[in-house]
């Protein structure tokens, strides 16, 4: 029913700046959220960010660094990542979620590798 696809991870030196993308298709419900995960190996996957259409939510270690968007036009969300660190190289997931009468779905991409090294 939806798809999502991942763009915008590579090597990046610490500091620097890298913007992921995530592209949506299909049929998706008009109150839906979308939201970056990441996993590092050996570690749990984790929320970064998440989007609806008023509001934003990030994890701490990423706030005031990291700046999730979303086109509603182009069904496209963004996480944009400024002052890079190590600890944030990790595979970067898209999610979506939406649902009706009460039953709500979960979609996700298939990653998008970040990896913040010099």
């Amino acid at each position: 029913q939806v798809q999502l696809v991942e763009s915008g991870g590579g090597l990046v030196q610490p500091g620097g700046s890298l913007r992921l993308s995530c592209a949506a298709s299909g049929t998706i419900f008009s109150n839906y959220a979308m939201g970056w995960y990441r996993q590092a190996p050996g570690k749990q996957r984790e929320l970064v960010a998440t989007i609806t259409s008023g509001s934003t939510k990030y994890r701490e270690s990423v706030k005031g660094r990291f700046t999730i968007s979303r086109d509603n036009a182009e069904k496209k969300v963004y996480l944009q990542m400024n002052s890079l660190k190590p600890e944030d190289t990790a595979v970067y997931f898209c999610q979506l979620s939406h649902g009706t009468q009460g039953h709500v779905f979960d979609y996700w991409g298939r990653g998008t590798q970040v990896t913040v090294s010099s």
